[in-house]
């Protein structure tokens, strides 16, 4: 049975597009399919991490939204760009698909104007499950919480919360919990991201796990080689040594482990 996974953070730049597209690509790699929904509709930008530009997408989540085709016209197979971020050594045993929102100002600003069914957006979260026969479906966050997200949060199997080691990121995702427990997820999981080397890691996770009595998945680094890449490739399959690619290995069969 396919998970449907929610990545969300309560407040931006806490690198959740990021950590999406490396989990994504590592259960990919694993030979699972997988599917990523920018549900950040007001702000999306997953696409740029797969080389997905303007010209190369007919169809957005918008034009579903509003009923201007079926959600499988939104669905973009991008097995192929992990190939090319490997440099074409390695293979692929799975299959990944995006399904990106409109970068378009007018589409956006009409999602802020009118807003949408989220019903409807529900309704092609399971079909892209069954129509793509995915295993997984990884839905990107609007950040906060509102309509949409609180949807995406109570049909999630798995919600991965990511955060900050900053005193406004522990405030928020305090509230976001709280909801979650609310809405009764079956899983939850809590990674803290961009933490200082100088910090001593497990007594972070047990500080965090303490204060929400909840899981701690992973913890990553502030990473400069991350921030030098700035979004425009996938990093566990520039960096396959680098220490972020064994936590996001550990979330991923924390994810996997949650079935």
């Amino acid at each position: 049975m396919a998970q449907i996974v929610s990545v969300h953070s309560f407040r931006g730049g806490t690198g959740k597009s990021n950590l999406i597209a490396n989990l994504a690509a590592t259960m990919a790699r694993q030979g699972q399919k997988v599917g990523i929904v920018d549900a950040d509709i007001q702000s999306p930008g997953i696409h740029v991490l797969f080389g997905l530009n303007e010209g190369k997408i007919n169809y957005s989540l918008n034009d579903y939204l509003w009923g201007r085709c079926s959600i499988k016209d939104t669905a973009y197979d991008v097995s192929h760009t992990l190939l090319a971020e490997m440099g074409e050594t390695g293979n692929i045993n799975g299959k990944l698909y995006l399904i990106p929102s409109s970068i378009k100002a007018g589409e956006i600003a009409r999602v802020l104007r009118e807003g949408y069914d989220v019903v409807r957006l529900n309704d092609g979260f399971q079909e892209l499950i069954r129509c793509l026969n995915l295993d997984y479906l990884l839905i990107d966050t609007h950040p906060g919480l509102n309509e949409e997200t609180l949807l995406s949060i109570g049909i999630s199997s798995v919600l991965v919360i990511i955060l900050r080691p900053d005193s406004q990121d522990f405030q928020g995702t305090a509230v976001t919990v709280d909801v979650a427990r609310k809405l009764k997820v079956p899983k939850m999981l809590l990674v803290v991201n961009k933490v200082l080397p100088a910090f001593d890691f497990a007594d972070l996770q047990k500080q965090v796990e303490t204060a929400y009595n909840a899981p701690v998945a992973g913890v990553m680094p502030l990473s400069e080689e991350m921030m030098e890449l700035g979004s425009k490739g996938i990093f566990c399959l520039r960096h396959s040594e680098h220490p972020i690619n064994q936590t996001v290995k550990g979330i991923a069969q924390q994810i996997a482990n949650a079935a």
